[in-house]
């Protein structure tokens, strides 16, 4: 398929059982941690967390014959400390932070450009809001690909693999908010 052979649209009401599955299967295949509610509540209330709220969104990815194959979201919430570094959290603030959430592709749809519309989308949406200064989000460098995606679109923060001890293997990444590297 081509990327062009995908819709990506903002998810309805409709649509939430599908974007969850895609969501709790990436958890349990790709991360290996299955559903851990302090880490996934916002999975399991799709609505509460991206569709109700104003600030935040949820995006999806359809293929021609209609299966949702793969999800992205945005919220206002600036990463916590615990657990993430005390420098991450103050750096991006809740409010004015657009934290990237939840961008997963299903493997047999992944390198046809999805993720990449995927983010763009959000980026224009956290553009659009106008309240947003920076755009943040975090990945697990374990996950196939992942990595490497991120690093072609934003730029590493915080690496906890360089810290003491290797804090918890996570890569917190500056988004540019214009969506290309060096835009701001």
């Amino acid at each position: 398929m081509r990327t062009t052979d995908y819709t990506i649209r903002p998810a309805t009401p409709a649509d939430l059982d599908a974007a969850r599955a895609v969501m709790l299967d990436t958890v349990y295949r790709d991360f290996g941690t299955g559903y851990v509610p302090r880490w996934h509540a916002d999975v399991i209330d799709l609505a509460g967390a991206y569709l109700t709220p104003a600030r935040h969104t949820l995006i999806v990815a359809v293929a021609a014959d209609g299966e949702v194959v793969g999800t992205g979201a945005l919220d206002s919430r600036g990463p916590a400390h615990p657990p993430n570094p005390v420098h991450v959290a103050e750096r991006y603030p809740s409010g004015v932070t657009a934290q990237l959430r939840r961008v997963y592709v299903r493997p047999e749809h992944r390198r046809h450009g999805i993720a990449r519309r995927l983010v763009d989308e959000l980026l224009a949406f956290a553009a659009a809001d106008g309240g947003y200064r920076a755009v943040y989000l975090h990945t697990d460098p374990a996950v196939a690909g992942a990595e490497p995606f991120w690093r072609s679109l934003a730029k590493v923060v915080h690496d906890e693999r360089e810290d003491a001890g290797g804090g918890q293997g996570i890569v917190h990444f500056d988004v540019p908010l214009a969506g290309r590297p060096g835009a701001r």
